[in-house]
Formats: structure tokens, C-alpha cells, sequence
């Protein structure tokens, strides 16, 4: 997500938990971890950290950890001086000097290597650094915040991370909520995402979701959170050729084709079982995913009716195309909406 497109947007309890905790967090100049999947916007609490603390006008440096091969990250970490290695032709600050009267957000902390974390642990508790290839350290002035989507605790048991350090930078630790448990918040953001969407592409007005997207929407188990929904309600609304019509067809997989060779595709629909009965039982109609049921029966025809909706929307509730698209004839898809209570 970038920070542009994508504000604290979001009315679920765990959310504004954690906001609210990396707030308070903010004005204290203590390292903070920030714990997370993919996607559920650890960049954003770090800024958030950085413009309410004392430090807002000072430099926001980023390192992503994972982006850079292990014998490249100590020397973007500490900079180097010139001849220190094959390449380096002249000297250069580090991402540590770089954020000196700043913060310094090191993201996926969990892929640094095991030397790069002992320089790291003198770093933060001695306030410097020095550079590869040089014996005079610098001193620097620089918060930490870190993120990742790993458990450092069983990273340390494993001896794969320094105990040392993971103490050193726990001083507070927020906990991102995946959108799966962030209650309402799906509905939320894909009206935000939907809205902004339909002004880039300098439609009217905005008509909403239909029906069936946004039941799909709402029973989808989102691995890939925000960043994923943002994709997707984009997608979307771009596709959809009516403006004046809620958008009402949704694709989870872009990659999703009959032409696939060689690999069966399945229709991206989740459901969870309705507040009739009050059971838990999930469907999917990705049957690479985990299903838990109860009642086969009552899976089953919801699987059914999910995918004859998916695929109405998809043919623009024109029967006869769905008919084709389904393999089916005419008369038994007619047979199977009456069924489901689909011909209305």
C-alpha cells in the first residue's frame, strides 16, 4: 500500500486497537516493533510513529531487509568507505547516518543476516556506527522501528535471531489485525477503493457493489489483506463496462483463465454459513483450501449457488451465455437458478 492512496481507513475494534497503541507508542524515543502479515499496512503504522513523535521533521529512512543479497545489507546498513570491497569507489553514508536525527524503519527485520544483526545490536545500544572498510565510529541519533511478518520469539529459539537484540528493540510491539478478522472493514475500505477508482477513470458518479460482489467479498478469506482488496475492487471497477450499473463481478486471481494449460482454474468464491443455523462451517470454492463443514448438504448447494452467481455476473446475467460458459443447456441452467431462487 502506498501511503498516498491509503490512509488509517478502518472501524473495526482490533484495528483502532492497534492504532491507538502504535499512537500512544509515537512520542516515546524507544525502538518499536510492528508484527504483521503481507499487505496489512506495517509501512503505515511506521510513519504514523514517526510524524507524531518528536522527531516528525527529521528524515523517515526505509531499508527493506529482504530487498538486498546478505553481502550488500551491512554496507547499505553502515555505509562503507571508498575501496572497502570490489565496487565501492567512493564512500557512502548508510541508512543509519542517512536517518541521523530521525527514524529509520527496517522492514522485514526477520531476513537480516546473523552479522548484520550483532552490528545492528552495538548500533542501537551504543548510538553508532561505523562504516565497512573504516575503525572510527559515527555517531548517530537514530529510532528504530522494525517490522515483520515472522515470530521472532521462535526465530530465537531456532538460533536464527539474537535474543539480545529482539530484547533491545521489544520495548513496545504492535500487532496488525489481518482484514479477515477486522470486522465490517472489508465494506468499508472497498467503498473507498471503489470510489477513488471510479474518479480516475472520471465516471459520474459512483454506483456501488452489487449483490453478489459484495457477498463475495465479504465471505473472501483476503491472504493478502489490504493491499490484495485494493487490487482487487480496482480491478474490478475498471473492468466493469456500466457505469451506471453496481459493480457486480469480482476476480480474486488475476491470473484466473480457461486457457491455462494444464492447470484447473476454480472460481475464487468463499462463503461462510448463514446466521440461520448459526453454524461455522465454511465453504470454499477453491478447493485448495482448508473446508470445514458440517452439514455436506447444505456446503454443497451453497458452493452451487455461489458458483452460478459468479458466473451470472461474470456473463452479465445474460442466461444463455452462462448457460454456455457452464456447460450446461439452456433448460437446465433455467432449471437450476429456479433451484436456487436465482431467476428473479
Amino acid at each position: 500500500m502506498d501511503r498516498e492512496s491509503h490512509q488509517f481507513i478502518g472501524q473495526s475494534s482490533a484495528f483502532l486497537d492497534a492504532v491507538e497503541r502504535a499512537s500512544r507508542a509515537a512520542p516515546l524515543n524507544r525502538p518499536v516493533l510492528v508484527v504483521g502479515e503481507r499487505g496489512t499496512g506495517k509501512e503505515l503504522i511506521a510513519e504514523r510513529l514517526h510524524r507524531l513523535s518528536s522527531r516528525w521533521d527529521g528524515p523517515l529512512v526505509t531499508m527493506n531487509c529482504a530487498a538486498l543479497p546478505e553481502t550488500l545489507i551491512e554496507a547499505e546498513l553502515f555505509g562503507h568507505e571508498a575501496g572497502a570491497f570490489t565496487g565501492a569507489t567512493r564512500a557512502r553514508e548508510g541508512r543509519f547516518e542517512e536517518a541521523d536525527g530521525g527514524t529509520l524503519f527496517l522492514d522485514e527485520l526477520g531476513t537480516l543476516s546473523m552479522g548484520a544483526q550483532e552490528r545492528l545490536l552495538r548500533a542501537v545500544e551504543y548510538g553508532e556506527v561505523t562504516r565497512i572498510g573504516s575503525s572510527r565510529p559515527v555517531r548517530v541519533d537514530v529510532r528504530i522501528v522494525a517490522a515483520t511478518n515472522e515470530h521472532l520469539p521462535n526465530m530465537v529459539d531456532a538460533g536464527k535471531f539474537r535474543a539480545d537484540l529482539l530484547d533491545r528493540l521489544s520495548f513496545e510491539v504492535v500487532t496488525l489485525p489481518p482484514l479477515r478478522v477486522r470486522e465490517g472493514d472489508v465494506e468499508v475500505l472497498a467503498e473507498y477503493f471503489g470510489r477513488r477508482m471510479a474518479a480516475e477513470l472520471g465516471w459520474d458518479g459512483w454506483p456501488g457493489f452489487g449483490e453478489v460482489a459484495t457477498r463475495a467479498m465479504e465471505n473472501h478469506l483476503w491472504p493478502g489483506n489490504v493491499r490484495e482488496l485494493r487490487n482487487v475492487v480496482e480491478r474490478a471497477v475498471y473492468r466493469w463496462a456500466d457505469p451506471n450499473q453496481p459493480v457486480d463481478y469480482i476476480q480474486f486471481d488475476p491470473f484466473e483463465s480457461p486457457w491455462r494449460s494444464g492447470i484447473a482454474t476454480s472460481a475464487p468464491t468463499h462463503a461462510k454459513v448463514d446466521s440461520d443455523t448459526g453454524n461455522e462451517a465454511r465453504f470454499s470454492t477453491d478447493l485448495s483450501q482448508t473446508v470445514d463443514v458440517t452439514d455436506f448438504r447444505e456446503a454443497t448447494e451453497r458452493y452451487e449457488k455461489a458458483v452460478l452467481e459468479q458466473a451470472l455476473a461474470k456473463c452479465r446475467y445474460n442466461q444463455r451465455q452462462t448457460a454456455k460458459a457452464l456447460n450446461l443447456s439452456y433448460d437446465q441452467l433455467r432449471h437450476t437458478l429456479k433451484k436456487h431462487d436465482l431467476l428473479g
